[in-house]
């Protein structure tokens, strides 16, 4: 009788349990790549204006040239007061735009900025022939909670030109300061209609001017924490 050979088996080999594609693997984004935090937005109450920062994505032409601030403030005018949502106060730079808003709670915010994010970008790449995404990830927001926090973000909204190097005298058209009646020396006079919404809230109307009006030739200070 011939003799049976036993069959090899093929053993089990235990793989390390590290790497590899998952949920949060990976080097993390540091700097601007990091982005704005995709956790749930925080409750927003109704009394408290809000700073919004929002950022193009690079490459894409420079926002302050006649041709696009005529374009996106057709689109602020548009949307400018929706579902709850109030834009006060806004300046276009080179790569970014900041707002002053309000809104009745977090959802209004959401769908007013959606909003709003949705008709800026037709606009631009309406002027600059192109399809496509616009806006550099989600829009920064921070609740501002005392007079003196809104006096310091409308500072830096309004001269915020001055705080990366432009240069302008008196106020800076690429923002709503021509529209703005807090000014230490006086209001400016245009006969264009403003493309903003009028505050509703105490701390924007009347609070931060407790802390003083705000002068033309005010520097701004770093971006408020």
């Amino acid at each position: 009788m011939p003799r049976r050979i036993p069959r090899a088996r093929q053993e089990t080999l235990a793989f390390p349990q590290w790497g590899g594609a998952r949920r949060g693997a990976g080097r993390k984004a540091a700097g601007k790549r990091a982005g704005v935090s995709h956790r749930a937005r925080p409750a927003l109450s109704s009394r408290h204006p809000v700073h919004v920062t929002v950022r193009i994505h690079s490459g894409l032409p420079y926002l302050r040239c006649e041709r696009t601030r005529e374009a996106l403030l057709r689109a602020f005018s548009a949307g400018c007061e929706r579902f709850g949502f109030r834009l006060a106060h806004y300046s276009i730079q080179s790569t970014h735009l900041h707002f002053i808003v309000e809104a009745c709670d977090a959802l209004a915010l959401s769908r007013g900025m959606k909003g709003l994010l949705v008709r800026m970008a037709r606009a631009l790449n309406r002027i600059w022939a192109r399809k496509g995404s616009v806006f550099f990830d989600r829009y920064h927001a921070r609740a501002l909670q005392t007079p003196r926090e809104v006096r310091h973000a409308l500072l830096y909204v309004l001269h915020n030109g001055r705080h990366h190097g432009q240069s302008y005298t008196g106020v800076d058209v690429c923002s709503s300061g021509p529209w703005f009646d807090g000014w230490a020396h006086g209001s400016f006079t245009t006969t264009r209609a403003s493309p903003c919404a009028p505050a509703q809230t105490w701390l924007l109307q009347v609070g931060w001017k407790r802390h003083g009006l705000i002068g033309v030739h005010e520097s701004p200070r770093c971006e408020p924490s």
